[in-house]
């Protein structure tokens, strides 16, 4: 009888096991897995850049050669006016009656040209005799290139005569000369207080 309630008993702690046992496999559930993240996009997001690229930034040297560029500007020469011309031209050849200076347009031509060479390297200094009632001529150290032209002057010229000569007017007369300037800051009563008093000198300067 014993036995036969040994073998129940024990029958019944198996039976229990076993149920116990089944009882825990249902329950037990398996994690789900969480999608892991690939090799590719951890690889893509850490290719991304973590910031904007760098702007290139100019060197001192790009700078430096826009700047000047800037400040270096081609100053192009004017040509002259004939105005500027024909004043400088003027400037160059400097006429004084004894001690007085005056001023002279002079012409443009090869005779005045070659009436410059004559005083380049110093003063001219030219003795002047009155004739006619009109006019001083004095003799000029060496002839000059003459274009001869029938010309009626007047108080203030100053004419080439015989190409060897030179002539001062304070009043008119008609010949052929070459003509060299007229002055111009003189009216004829001062030219004729100036030339008609005798003989005179002319010096002029280059």
């Amino acid at each position: 009888m014993q036995k036969a309630i040994l073998l129940l008993t024990i029958g019944l702690i198996v039976l229990l096991s076993a149920c116990s046992a089944d009882q825990k496999g249902t329950e037990t559930t398996v994690p789900t897995a969480q999608p892991s993240t690939t090799a590719s996009t951890v690889s893509q997001e850490t290719s991304k850049p973590t910031s904007a690229p760098a702007q290139p930034q100019e060197t001192a040297a790009q700078v430096n050669t826009e700047a000047t560029g800037q400040e270096q500007t081609t100053v192009e020469e004017q040509p002259q006016t004939e105005e500027q011309r024909q004043e400088e031209h003027n400037l160059s050849l400097q006429m004084m009656i004894g001690d007085t200076p005056v001023s002279v347009i002079w012409e443009d031509n090869e005779a005045v040209e070659a009436l410059k060479e004559l005083c380049r390297n110093a003063p001219l200094t030219i003795s002047m005799s009155m004739y006619g009632g009109f006019e001083q001529v004095g003799s000029l150290s060496a002839a000059l290139p003459r274009n001869d032209t029938q010309t009626t002057t007047s108080a203030g010229d100053i004419v080439l005569y015989s190409g060897d000569q030179i002539v001062v007017f304070y009043g008119s007369n008609s010949w052929a000369y070459t003509r060299l300037g007229h002055i111009t800051d003189k009216t004829q009563q001062e030219l004729t207080q100036l030339l008609s008093n005798g003989d005179i000198t002319i010096t002029l300067t280059y």
